[in-house]
This record gives structure tokens, sequence and C-alpha cells, in this order.
């Protein structure tokens, strides 16, 4: 039992914070228009009906990759309530970092315009004053880019590489002028979900750029994923307990990595987590520029929030 005065553990501070995401008004609001009856007031039971109700509602994917899930016909009253809750729930509005120093700055991969994009807005930041004392870590893995992704790239003038990691050894060579890692290492395996490779830049006047790629946890199933890397990379570096992490990613996807990074990195760890996405405001990341996002990615999107949630709070209750 804790003392009334004393400062909350990590795991109570987690659990409070899933509690006033998953059970607010806005997502009420939703989970309501969609047709459901909220459950008792037990954040596991709440986390266990909305992953379920998700599934059933929000589920456009099927298990296929993102670019290709499927787009629901929404009336305009509801597109209007998904953007509002979106918004309300933090996957649209881009927000500043919280500090202006961190340990590291992590850049999570995805698809090849987010990670030019992504890149691009790491550097931005560092050039406008943000310190790190530690690395800046670019993280991908070696999924094939579909012809779409290569189109993308080409239609911009940029190379059209192979796999996501790749995508971001270029942005990043570009971005911060390097033209060759200073170290490199790795394993090629013969197959991707076996290999793992890191390249450490040093650009001039700037902390160094390590792009890494992770083998996959179960390389019988699936390529490696976010987590799989954030592991991989934190062995790499050595994280230590009280190391604030800020990591870029998108801001539809904030809620959702935001909630992954805390159980990959900070539980295991203790490190500080901040996420943020993109501003899409930054003249420089017109070379590529954010694609429209539909009600029907925010309501996946909430749904990839309350599963990472439900995977969090499982942890640490």
């Amino acid at each position: 039992m804790h003392r009334a005065d004393a400062s909350p553990t990590v795991a109570e501070r987690i659990t409070q914070d899933v509690r006033a995401w998953v059970c607010s008004t806005p997502l009420r609001g939703l989970v309501r228009h969609f047709g459901g009856d909220w459950p008792a007031d037990d954040l596991a039971e709440v986390l266990r009906f909305l992953d379920d109700f998700s599934a059933r509602h929000w589920d456009f994917r099927g298990g296929r990759e993102r670019p290709d899930a499927r787009e629901p016909d929404l009336d305009p009253a509801t597109t209007a309530l998904v953007l509002d809750t979106a918004a309300a729930l933090g996957l649209i509005h881009p927000v500043p970092p919280a500090r202006p120093a961190y340990a590291h700055l992590v850049v999570l991969g995805g698809l090849a315009h987010a990670c030019v994009r992504r890149v691009g807005y790491a550097a931005h930041l560092l050039r406008a004053g943000l310190t790190v004392s530690g690395e800046v870590a670019v993280l991908g893995s070696f999924r094939p880019l579909s012809d779409w992704e290569r189109r993308t790239l080409a239609d911009a003038s940029l190379p059209a590489d192979a796999t996501e990691v790749d995508v971001l050894d270029t942005a990043v060579r570009r971005v911060f002028e390097v033209a060759a890692p200073a170290e490199e290492a790795g394993v090629d395996a013969g197959h991707p979900h076996h290999s793992w490779s890191s390249r450490t830049y040093r650009p001039a006047g700037l902390p160094p750029v390590r792009v890494l790629a992770a083998p996959s946890s179960e390389p019988d199933r699936r390529r490696a994923h976010t987590a799989d890397t954030q592991r991989f990379w934190a062995g790499h570096v050595q994280l230590a307990p009280g190391d604030e992490v800020l990591t870029v990613t998108a801001p539809i996807y904030v809620p959702f990595q935001h909630c992954d990074a805390l159980r990959t990195l900070a539980v295991p760890y203790g490190c500080d987590i901040d996420t943020i996405g993109v501003d899409p405001a930054v003249a420089d990341l017109a070379v590529l520029p954010e694609q429209t996002l539909t009600p029907g990615r925010y309501l996946q999107e909430i749904r990839s929030a309350i599963r990472s949630m439900r995977a969090l709070h499982d942890l640490v209750r």
C-alpha cells in the first residue's frame, strides 16, 4: 500500500494515463455513436471491450498492411464525429517537444513518404536548437517497398529504394549531408526476418545518427515490427534508467506508438519517453507532403492505440 503523499509509481502513472484516454468523453461518444454500450468501470474490462468492439467496427486492414486497408462509407455526421474525436485524442494536431534536451532522439520508420518526412523533421528539430547528448536513432525494417511507395519517391525525384531501411538511409545521407557511415555492422542471414544492419553517421556539429534495422522476434511468422527494433536499439545503445528519449512519428500514430515505446523502453529500462508527430507546417518537409488522411484511417489508428494501451496495461497491472 502506498502512502497518501507518495509520488505515483511508473505503473500507477501509466494506469492513470491509460484510464484518462480510454475512458474519455470523446471516445465514449464515438463508441456510443457506433452502437456500443460502455461496460462497468474496470479498466481491464473496458480495454477488453474496446479491443473487441473496435475489431468489429474499426478494423479495415484485416491483417493487411496499412495502405491496403479499405475505406468505410461514412455519412457526413459520422465523418465529422470521427475527426473531432481523433483531434481530441491527440491523433491530428502536432505538439512541440516537451523538453529542450534529450539523451536520445528516435525516429520511427513507416511508409516511404513518412520515412523521408520524419528524418527531415528530426534534422529540423536539431538545427532549431534541440539538444541530444546521445544519438539520433533512425529505426526501420527490411520491409520491401510497394509499387505505390516507389512511384511516390520517383515523383518527388528521390531514389526508388528497395526497402524501408534503404529509404531511411538515403534520407539521412541527404538531410544530414553525410556521404558514408563512420561505423557499419550487421548480419545478412539470407532472410530479412533474421538479418540486421546498423550504420552510424557523424554529421558535422550534430549528434551521431544511427540507421538500424532489427531481426524479427518471431521470424517464422512475420517481419520485424517497431517494438522489435526499439528493443534491439535499446540493447545497442545501452539505454539507462533516467534517460530521456524523444520519439518522432506522425501525429496519427502518436498515441499508439507512444504506448508501444512505454511498453518496450520505459518499463523495462526505466527511461522517460516523449512522443511527438511531425509538424506539417515545417517548410523543408514539402519535398514529400503528408498523404491525405481519411476518417477510416483515424478509426483504424484509434483501434491501434486501444490495442497498444491494452498490452501496456497488461504489462504493468
